[in-house]
């Protein structure tokens, strides 16, 4: 080996002081933001407002703040406004700097961490708005206290200039305004419907704080917000300003919730109580539990967890601890009164939680958060503090309502007997060897790939696509299965229901990884699941279809990013010897060079009106376009549809994504449930914004 090279492979091997990194101040976070708020994407954008808002929530909840505002503003930027007492100014005198400074600008500063200033907190690691101010190319600090004005501007974290006072005032507060930088974000466009969702939410679980959202930004999409708050809510739209407040709490968020299902019972049970709960080493503290519930007549489970205001997506000890009580709750009453016979067994948690909406809120003094993102609860204290709180109240509200006792138990019973019909569904399906992992769907074409982090399997309509799609695809890690026409509508059935389908059990099958209790994650056979369905009314209504199917029975392949929708060209465009494909309208008029009216002058030549399958000759040049528009994959040779869906070199997949479990719930019931006028307000709501209707 040369002497050039030794010295070469020494540099590599080098392990010393100079090769430690030391990020001061905010630089981690713009280093390495998806640790901090989740992801760069949408949800990681939106979730700097929550990060902000939840300052504000946290003041509300101590009783010294009933105002908060959210403005969207032009050129992207957001303000944050609270009446509450006001971020501290005076100096801080570790950092010998304002503390308004240290607030912003410094990690894990706040003062939610020391006792007295928070009773409870949902800005546990006292990085939000530093966050924030990290993360956002331009940030203003303005603090009302102490009978002055206090500002400070910011770039990507760092202080333009020192606090200072900019005027006086009477009143307190404070107002962060923010603009999430470019270079962070993959994009940076807010989503009205998805803020609204969010401070909906947040007003539910605070009573007694106004929240008011205004939008102020140019060239304001279209509100296709369809809001219906009734009884003790405040709703108003006027210009694209939302005005929420609520006083029932989770009864009311309940309420709200099934405002599209059709109850059981009338009475909401709903319980509040501060319970004591000791740690170790510690001294007792007080936890407050605010749960409400109500059955309805649907098939689906809504259980919605939260800890001091923040929504906890994989639930926690809180939600395992009210679940455990609730089984519990039921069983007893149902032994107690004779519903269950002794012979019987007793009803499972699944059984219970048939048909459930449910709200668990608890706000407790050191919540303990996996993650930065705070999507589940850790703290033990929480699970007895529910389990106390929640079942001797809700023993005594059955005893007290024995109608609404009644018909939840009953439901439960029949929940477990269709529970007991689908398993043994399952095992004569066992038996003919249809869900062995040996014995695939004929239909399946599979692919010779075993490992299922690089196969991937396309569902495909119709024998005619699925045909093409086997021919056109490659073999080593593409399968495809077909399915004829529509799919059972899983909304509105159970699983044994489910099971005698052959479409869905074919599926089923090929998945590989079973369903309901057996289901298990590690066995799917493909993670990549594709729906590819012809661009049509039938072929969007087959894909809702499969996306319920795969909400209500499989959301663990939504959530690990293993479900897709393929994206298939609309036109094929043929100009001279040149093929390009659109996969949409406006792309199409792109290509051709036409804007909206085809009749103008457009690039130096005239194009004319072009119908479905015609011509546009290019009056100028010469040169004639056909234009193919295809009305279903079927009409595609397999060439064609692996260079243009097919190809992962060149196509369109979209991951399908739930970031809001409620809102995504709902739509899905008002789309595939039993009510008709929801579902009628909707199709009016967005009617004119449908495109490509084919009729």
């Amino acid at each position: 080996m040369s002497k050039e090279k030794k010295q070469t492979k020494k540099k590599k091997l080098d392990y010393k002081a100079q090769q430690i990194t030391v990020l001061e101040g905010l630089d981690p976070v713009r280093k390495r933001p998806a640790m901090y708020i989740g992801s760069t994407s949408s949800k990681g954008l939106h979730h700097m407002i929550w990060e902000v808002v939840d300052n504000s929530i946290d003041e509300a909840v101590m009783g010294v703040c009933n105002k908060i505002k959210v403005e969207l503003l032009p050129d992207g930027l957001v303000r944050v406004s609270d009446n509450g007492r006001g971020i501290p100014v005076d100096k801080h005198k570790r950092t010998n700097l304002s503390a308004l400074e240290v607030v912003m600008t410094k990690l894990h500063a706040g003062g939610k961490f020391g006792q007295g200033a928070y009773k409870v907190s949902g800005g546990l690691h006292g990085v939000g708005v530093s966050v924030v101010n990290a993360l956002s190319s331009y940030a203003k600090a303005e603090i009302k206290r102490d009978g002055h004005i206090w500002t400070q501007e910011y770039k990507k974290g760092v202080p333009v200039s020192k606090v200072k006072k900019s005027g006086e005032t009477k009143e307190t507060g404070s107002s962060i305004t923010f603009k999430p930088d470019e270079e962070i974000f993959e994009e940076t466009e807010f989503k009205w419907n998805k803020i609204l969702s969010h401070l909906r939410q947040q007003a539910y679980l605070t009573g007694g704080v106004k929240i008011e959202i205004i939008d102020k930004r140019k060239n304001l999409e279209k509100n296709d917000e369809d809001t219906d708050e009734k009884e003790e809510s405040i709703d108003k739209k006027i210009n694209k300003s939302y005005t929420f407040y609520f006083e029932g709490g989770t009864r009311s968020f309940v309420r709200y919730l099934n405002r599209t299902n059709e109850p059981r019972h009338d009475k909401i049970f709903s319980v509040k109580k501060n319970i004591d709960v000791s740690k170790k080493n510690k001294e007792k503290q007080s936890i407050e539990v605010d749960i409400s519930l109500q059955y309805t007549k649907e098939y689906k489970t809504i259980i919605l967890g939260f800890a001091n205001n923040v929504y906890t997506a994989e639930g926690g000890t809180h939600i395992s601890g009210f679940r455990r009580s609730l089984t519990q709750s039921i069983n007893n009453y149902a032994r107690e009164k004779k519903l269950l016979k002794k012979n019987d067994n007793n009803l499972t948690g699944n059984d219970v939680r048939e048909g459930l909406t449910a709200v668990v809120n608890v706000r407790l003094p050191e919540p303990q958060f996996e993650g930065q993102t705070k999507a589940r609860l850790g703290n033990n204290e929480a699970h007895s503090a529910v389990v106390k709180a929640f079942y001797s109240s809700f023993q005594e509200f059955l005893e007290e309502n024995p109608f609404a006792a009644k018909v939840i138990v009953g439901k439960c019973i029949l929940a477990a007997k269709a529970r007991e019909a689908a398993r043994n569904a399952k095992k004569a399906v066992m038996r003919k060897g249809v869900l062995d992992s040996l014995s695939l769907p004929g239909k399946l074409a599979d692919c010779s790939s075993k490992k299922p982090e690089e196969s991937e399997i396309y569902i495909v309509e119709g024998d005619s696509a699925g045909g093409s799609c086997k021919m056109g695809r490659d073999r080593r890690f593409q399968a495809v299965l077909p399915l004829r026409g529509k799919v059972l509508n899983v909304e509105r059935a159970r699983l044994n229901k489910i099971l005698k389908n052959n479409e869905l059990k074919s599926l089923i099958v090929a998945l590989g990884a079973g369903i309901g209790d057996s289901f298990n994650i590690e066995k799917v056979r493909y993670h990549k699941i594709i729906i590819m369905s012809d661009a049509d009314i039938d072929g969007m209504h087959i894909r809702t279809l499969l996306l319920t199917f795969f909400y209500r029975y499989f959301p663990e392949l939504i959530q690990k990013g293993y479900v897709y929708i393929a994206q298939p060209p609309l036109y094929q465009i043929k100009q001279g010897r040149k093929i390009t494909y659109a996969y949409s309208e406006a792309e199409k008029r792109k290509i051709l060079g036409q804007d909206k009216k085809p009749e103008k002058d457009v690039k130096g030549f005239k194009v004319k009106s072009i119908d479905k399958d015609g011509e546009s000759e290019n009056k100028k040049s010469s040169i004639k376009a056909g234009i193919q528009r295809y009305k279903g994959l079927g009409e595609m040779n397999p060439d064609e549809l692996f260079d243009t869906t097919m190809d992962p070199k060149g196509r369109v997949l979209k991951k399908v994504e739930v970031e809001d479990a409620a809102e995504a719930d709902e739509t899905f019931e008002v789309l595939m449930g039993k009510k008709v006028l929801p579902r009628k307000r909707f199709i009016q709501t967005h009617a004119k914004g449908v495109k490509n209707l084919d009729i």
